[in-house]
């Protein structure tokens, strides 16, 4: 006796389209589940037949072998749990093999029948959609997410005896109808209104944020390093729909939905404890799952105490930074994540925080000073286009009356200098002035004379290295464009050398 239902598997984001087989054939009592199964999936026959006699069904007493094709796929997790169960019902007869072939099936058993949620529902059913299946039998907590993908019908399972009665025409299960919501607006109600002073601070946020510049800020303690970090997704254009659908994947993947409805419509803010490793970081792990620079994907990830993370978790920020994805390698397959983010970093400038401030006395010696500022590698700090100083705030800033520039006004000027990036890279796959290769640079940064002569200056005087070079282009581009100039003027190559301070200060 043999049958077939559909189900699904994660390869980094997307989803891949898994055939269960089984076949019952008389024998001694075996249940063997064959095509690459993890443990997760290798341990799902005592919960698979443990729900099944819970639900009053009979269980074959001869050879059950599943098989889970294709075969040189890892299959992972625990979400094969219904698909079986419902593949032994239809080859014993319970349940009519044509109402189980064509649909896609997801879902973990409790040992008492009922169906549990899993993760990474949503690429699941995008990846259905594709291959035109219709119909997804999955936990209720997942129809939510499973029911923004158009085209396809989701219908949730409470326990497994719910899905038999419906598949046997006992009984019908209405598929899920969300109440339309399509955005979540997740994250913090914060404005740049609220920040006090730090004008000088607040335009090189809106310059790294109209260009997607990676910053890092240099200040004494509640100098509003933090504060000024927080508040840079609200400046940040809207994502678009398809940005959306990719960072809503990832969360799906990771699990991080909840169950909500709609698409995850503000950008992510992420910020991980210095303490953090390299895998909980970039991904990984013997399961590999998305680490924290993908759930920043299209977003911004902050790390405070910069000095303070391990030099290795530092170092493998190198590529992701560069080409906006990480690879992780394994055995068996590689998986590629997105990881296309805006590196917020902050740091103290010295160990106990009060070098150069007037009001308070530094005891770092030079030497301290020295070792603590070199743990930012020369390759980590070449990936960081401006450098900010942070000064600690007078009585006069923190005591003023009334509200600075809101985060809309600040918005609206980098949206339209985005817009301007987005016509000069039509279909180059750049989304920003950050991106841009040397023969884009060469292009698109072009000095006059008394620009060239000016760089000249900033190079030979101020002791710039030459890896600051490019960069200084890249940010001056972004500052004209804030400008709505079509070429790079002095003074926007003025403002662009004055933030790259710290090349002189760590070389």
């Amino acid at each position: 006796m043999l049958s077939r239902t559909l189900s699904a598997t994660l390869i980094g984001i997307d989803a891949c389209l898994v055939e269960v087989e089984v076949d019952i054939s008389q024998g001694l009592p075996v249940f063997s589940t064959v095509g690459l199964p993890d443990s997760a999936v290798k341990e799902s026959r005592d919960r698979v037949k443990a729900a099944i006699k819970n639900s009053g069904y009979p269980f074959p007493s001869g050879r059950v072998t599943v098989n889970l094709a294709p075969a040189d796929i890892k299959k992972e997790g625990s979400l094969f749990d219904l698909p079986t169960a419902v593949a032994i019902l239809a080859a014993q007869g319970v349940i009519p093999q044509e109402r189980v072939s064509s649909s896609l099936i997801l879902g973990e058993l409790a040992l008492d029948g009922r169906v549990k949620t899993v993760k990474g529902v949503l690429p699941m059913a995008i990846m259905a959609r594709k291959k035109g299946v219709r119909t997804i039998f999955l936990p209720e907590g997942n129809c939510p997410e499973a029911s923004l993908v158009e085209g396809t019908e989701a219908i949730g399972v409470k326990t497994l005896s719910h899905l038999v009665e419906h598949l046997r025409g006992e009984r019908t299960i209405e598929p899920f109808h969300g109440e339309g919501e399509r955005g979540i607006e997740d994250g913090e109600d914060v404005d740049f209104s609220e920040v006090k002073g730090q004008e000088y601070a607040k335009r090189a946020l809106e310059v790294a944020a109209a260009g997607g510049h990676n910053v890092i800020m240099i200040g004494p303690p509640g100098a509003g390093k933090t504060m000024l970090a927080r508040r840079v997704p609200t400046i940040l254009p809207d994502m678009t729909f398809e940005e959306a659908l990719e960072v809503t994947k990832i969360y799906s993947v990771v699990g991080l939905l909840d169950g909500r409805t709609g698409l995850i419509m503000r950008r992510p803010f992420r910020a991980p404890h210095h303490t953090i490793s390299d895998i909980a970081l970039v991904g990984g792990g013997s399961i590999p799952r998305p680490g924290e620079i993908s759930l920043a994907h299209n977003g911004v990830l902050f790390l405070d105490e910069f000095p303070e993370f391990r030099k290795n978790v530092l170092e493998v920020l190198r590529q992701p930074l560069e080409d906006g994805r990480v690879t992780i390698s394994r055995a068996v397959q590689s998986i590629t994540y997105p990881a296309r983010f805006m590196l917020i970093a902050a740091m103290n400038p010295c160990p106990c925080g009060f070098w150069g401030d007037s009001r308070h006395q530094c005891r770092c010696t030079p030497l301290q000073i020295q070792r603590y500022r070199s743990k930012i590698s020369g390759p980590i700090l070449d990936r960081i286009d401006i450098h900010l100083d942070v000064p600690s705030l007078s009585y006069r800033d923190l005591s003023a009356e009334g509200e600075g520039e809101g985060s809309e006004s600040i918005k609206e000027r980098v949206e339209r200098a985005r817009s301007m990036q987005r016509e000069r890279f039509k279909g180059t796959g750049i989304h920003s002035n950050a991106q841009m290769p040397l023969r884009l640079i060469r292009r698109y940064c072009r000095l006059d004379s008394e620009c060239k002569r000016l760089l000249e200056v900033a190079v030979e005087r101020l002791g710039l290295s030459a890896r600051a070079y490019t960069r200084i282009l890249k940010v001056a581009r972004t500052v004209a464009d804030l400008d709505g100039s079509s070429e790079i003027r002095p003074p926007h190559l003025s403002e662009a050398i004055q933030y790259r301070t710290l090349d002189r200060a760590l070389t």
